[in-house]
């Protein structure tokens, strides 16, 4: 759902902690491609991940979210969230689509903010510490996974969140990008752990029927 792309602003023009180095490439999301919505819905189960990875209502205040998809998650997260969710993607579309669920839904209007920014190129836009949970579901397929990783745990504050899920590690799965690019559950770990600021929360945990996921805690 989400790519770099070449427009990116200069360093200059960024928070210090979440300036895109010159001398690292750009963490590049390789695109595995989004079903048409009513059959992505059959796939997840997002109010049992959510409480599987301990994600209860209130246990969060301010949270980021890095892709929102068709809102799928979105929603119950600005639900739970005791302030507001921001949720950050690059097509227009997803994050209209998210705005236009969480109204049916009842969603304060105040607790989901909505984002079209490149955060994979250009970061979070925020200051550390800003959020005391952050999501990366579906998304640690990308090509440095240990950059996407650190740049969310820079967002938050110390003992803060993250949460990740993924397709699990079997070719027998509906969904999901090529084998050669799915983690497997104990590399997601390895690369959390290579950030040097996250520390293992729980995990991994089996996140029925198609995924996986970890809770990293902000050291």
């Amino acid at each position: 759902r989400l790519s770099a792309t070449a427009g990116q602003p200069s360093n200059a023009s960024l928070p210090a902690a979440h300036a895109v180095s010159a001398d690292r490439p750009p963490t590049w999301v390789r695109e595995s491609g989004m079903p048409p919505e009513e059959y992505w819905e059959t796939l997840l189960n997002p109010l049992e991940i959510l409480d599987s990875l301990g994600f209860l209502p209130g246990a969060h205040a301010r949270v980021a979210e890095l892709g929102c998809g068709y809102g799928t998650f979105s929603v119950p997260v600005a639900q739970r969230a005791r302030e507001l969710l921001h949720t950050f993607d690059t097509d227009e579309g997803m994050l209209r689509r998210t705005r236009e669920r969480a109204e049916s839904a009842g969603v304060n209007a105040r607790a989901l903010l909505t984002e079209r920014r490149d955060v994979v190129a250009t970061g979070y836009g925020h200051p550390p510490g800003s959020f005391d949970a952050t999501l990366l579901f579906n998304i640690l397929h990308c090509q440095d996974p240990v950059s996407m990783l650190r740049d969310a745990a820079l967002t938050l504050e110390p003992h803060g969140r993250l949460y990740a899920i993924h397709w699990r590690h079997d070719s027998s799965t509906p969904r999901g990008p090529p084998m050669g690019i799915r983690p497997r559950p104990e590399q997601i770990e390895e690369w959390a752990l290579a950030t040097g600021i996250l520390k293992t929360h729980r995990g991994p945990v089996d996140c029925p029927p198609w995924h996986y996921g970890w809770v990293f805690s902000r050291a």
